[in-house]
């Protein structure tokens, strides 16, 4: 069983926020005017820049600019997925790997074959895989008359999504296979399941288990036993690193999981159905929305600030999700994306946000003070990173000083 704490500044900013929620304040006059001159930046077209600010408990919108427009969304798809996964699959849930055998026993040897079975977990080490060694090995067994296979059919065979370049895999992403150890070299999109097994041999070896047979890829039998398990930490502090740190291959994974779990299979495609029909359900407007993948990474993926601020407001007003949702993001000044950026007093420790970068898109969205859910997004061929961001601080600053 594993477990990240989370950094006591974010915890602590979350908890302001969720303390705010019950106070309304007013849109100071000229708000809009200042927010306008905030997000003017050169390289970056107004038709290709959407934004809106929502009052955090009454939803009054208090600046909107093409905020109903379809944009890339860069990272802050993964709002969308992260919401979901509260709501349907609840804050404590946690991803489950199976050590299973098929065979028996005779003294302190196994006669048969082990599996190493994923179900999906995206935060899987090596350490793990040790934890499940140990495990076996404490039950006296010194060798195994047979072969470790790795097992990764609880998701779909596909390894990238639709929209994504080639060059994605192994840079923006590891392949999206539901048996997939961190830092386990790979031998193609398709190695991971093997590349598993090949390390919890390792791992047995280790700790005194000959392991006779090579590793290898193949799905467990029905009448497999179960040995042993590993548990991921809880999702509620899995989301830390989906929108703290935007981490493309746990998002991912987590949208497979939700079309594993509630609408199988376990594809990206039925995923994104599960999110958009929570998403309806939650009251977030989808007209010109398209949710291609779970990271952002799709050319095909398209939000308006509208639907992201909705999402937001639907976080952190829904009882269920409101403490984890907060304590995903990432903290001005503080911690994850924004660790360096708005490190200034209106704003350090006072903004929560999740950030979007892309070649072609750039995204901002979050939460001000306890006054402002926002949302902007940018969108270019490609867009000015640096000027993209600049003009987002702008807006926040402005925002933290009304």
């Amino acid at each position: 069983m594993r477990c990240v704490q989370v950094g006591v500044a974010g915890l602590v900013a979350a908890v302001a926020l969720l303390a705010g929620i019950a106070t309304t304040h007013a849109a100071t006059p000229g708000l809009a005017v200042s927010l306008d001159r905030a997000l003017e930046t050169p390289g970056i077209a107004p038709g290709r820049t959407a934004a809106i600010a929502l009052d955090i408990r009454t939803g009054e919108t208090v600046y909107s600019s093409n905020a109903r427009l379809p944009l890339l969304p860069a990272s802050a798809e993964k709002l969308a997925v992260s919401f979901t996964a509260l709501r349907e699959l609840g804050p404590r849930y946690r991803f489950r790997t199976e050590l299973m055998g098929s065979g028996t026993r005779s003294g302190r040897a196994w006669l048969g074959n082990l599996w190493l079975v994923g179900l999906g977990d995206p935060t899987l080490t090596r350490a793990d895989l040790d934890r499940l060694a140990r495990r076996f090995a404490a039950t006296g067994i010194r060798r195994v008359e047979g072969r470790v296979f790795g097992d990764d059919t609880h998701f779909d065979a596909r390894r990238d999504a639709l929209g994504w370049k080639s060059s994605y895999l192994g840079i923006e992403s590891r392949p999206l296979s539901a048996l997939s150890v961190a830092g386990v070299p790979l031998i193609g999109a398709n190695g991971s399941a093997i590349a598993a097994a090949r390390a919890l041999v390792t791992s047995l070896e280790q700790r005194g288990v000959d392991v006779t047979g090579r590793a290898g890829a193949r799905q467990a039998p029905a009448h497999a036993l179960s040995i042993a398990f590993d548990l991921s930490e809880p999702l509620s502090s899995l989301l830390h690193r989906v929108n703290a740190d935007s981490d493309n291959f746990v998002a991912e994974l987590l949208l497979k999981e939700l079309g594993a779990t509630i609408a199988a299979p376990g594809s990206t495609t039925s995923g994104a159905r599960v999110v958009r029909r929570s998403l309806v359900a939650a009251g977030v407007p989808l007209a010109g929305v398209r949710i291609a993948d779970g990271s952002g990474l799709s050319r095909f993926d398209r939000f308006t600030a509208q639907a992201l601020a909705a999402v937001l407001r639907a976080g952190a007003t829904d009882p269920t999700t409101r403490g984890s949702f907060f304590e995903s993001f990432a903290v001005a000044g503080i911690s994850g994306t924004l660790e360096k950026r708005l490190d200034t007093r209106p704003t350090r420790g006072r903004v929560i946000a999740k950030t979007g970068t892309t070649l072609r898109a750039s995204a901002l969205a979050g939460f001000v003070r306890r006054r402002y859910v926002f949302a902007i997004l940018q969108n270019g061929s490609p867009v000015p990173y640096w000027s993209a961001r600049a003009a987002q601080d702008r807006f926040v600053t402005v925002l933290a000083r009304s």
